[in-house]
């Protein structure tokens, strides 16, 4: 079965080498173009346009993938499937008709649930304890086609967004390998979203990132794993000084709570233990990294900075954080 590949992101990586060690033929990966990844990420480094490259598979990356142009560059390499992952862009019923058996989607969330760009990091955000892979036969809304296939997984309770992301992205390698043989033998099936139940997972912003202290030390925590790598959680030590002290936030972990303590006051700092107060519980700081300085634990922080009990974190007045 000839069939083009469609993704930028690094999610789509064990999809493309389980369609290399299949029986299938790649006849081309269709990408962005190297500014433009995912989510408005960086994809100076390609990971599939190097991959692909080191097969000898031919490499398009179209402004536009719904064009004229890029139509007629599909169809010269007439697939019979196109499987889309971590790609960038909404195809056009246009382009989703080039392919003669269809075309696939691996999306990262048990949909309906996430639907968009980041749902692997708002699962996370919003505390769930498992998510998943589907594929969907597509159509030309954002992640609404039917379902041909799902896996369930549990979110370990520690887990950051990368690590389950890599985990994922595996996992979704083999989902798509047997919808392959599926569509090969002629028994898929599928299912229709139920649209009474749709979650979106719009793209990430820096400012999502800044801590407000007002929310819960588990909704913190939360935050915390679920904007790793990008765009990491950040607050500052209101220290009595000109400037205040932007710090990133890397490893946390929720504790029972203060009464009559402030959201985001230091209550304890000695040892290994930065505890702060939250809007509900005690936050403690485990790792953290301060501006234009090295990761640091928190012990080694606290060496080195004059941090006391009853300082406070938070966003600096007339600053946006």
């Amino acid at each position: 079965m000839r069939i083009v590949m469609m993704g930028t992101g690094p999610y789509a990586v064990p999809t493309l080498i389980k369609l290399y060690e299949s029986a299938h033929e790649v006849a081309a990966l269709i990408t962005r173009p190297d500014s433009g990844g995912p989510g408005g990420r960086d994809m100076s480094i390609n990971p599939l346009r190097q991959l692909a490259a080191a097969e000898g598979t031919p490499i398009l990356d179209p402004e536009d993938v719904n064009s004229p142009a890029s139509h007629l560059a599909l169809n010269h390499f007439g697939p019979a499937v196109l499987i889309v992952c971590d790609y960038g862009q909404i195809l056009s019923p246009e382009t989703l008709n080039i392919a003669k058996q269809g075309a696939f989607n691996l999306h990262a969330s048990l949909l309906p649930n996430y639907r968009g760009a980041a749902p692997i990091q708002w699962a996370i955000y919003h505390g769930e304890t498992q998510t998943g892979n589907t594929v969907i036969h597509m159509n030309s809304k954002l992640d609404a086609g039917p379902i041909v296939a799902r896996q369930v997984v549990s979110i370990e309770p520690e887990e950051t967004a990368s690590e389950l992301e890599d985990r994922l992205a595996i996992l979704g390698g083999n989902l798509v390998e047997d919808v392959i043989a599926a569509v090969e033998k002629g028994t898929l099936t599928s299912l229709p979203q139920d649209q009474e139940a749709v979650t979106r997972a719009p793209k990430l912003t820096k400012s999502l990132g800044n801590i407000d202290w007002t929310r819960s030390a588990k909704a913190i925590c939360n935050q915390v794993r679920a904007l790793v790598p990008w765009p990491k959680t950040h607050t500052h030590w209101l220290r009595d000084a000109p400037v205040p002290l932007r710090v990133i936030i890397e490893k946390t972990t929720a504790e029972r709570g203060t009464d009559r303590v402030r959201p985001g006051e230091v209550i304890e700092a000695e040892g290994d233990r930065l505890l702060v107060a939250t809007g509900d519980g005690t936050l403690r700081v485990e790792r953290l990294q301060p501006a234009g300085k090295k990761s640091l634990l928190a012990s080694t922080f606290l060496r080195g900075y004059r941090i006391s009990v009853g300082d406070c974190f938070g966003t600096p007045k007339n600053k946006d954080g």
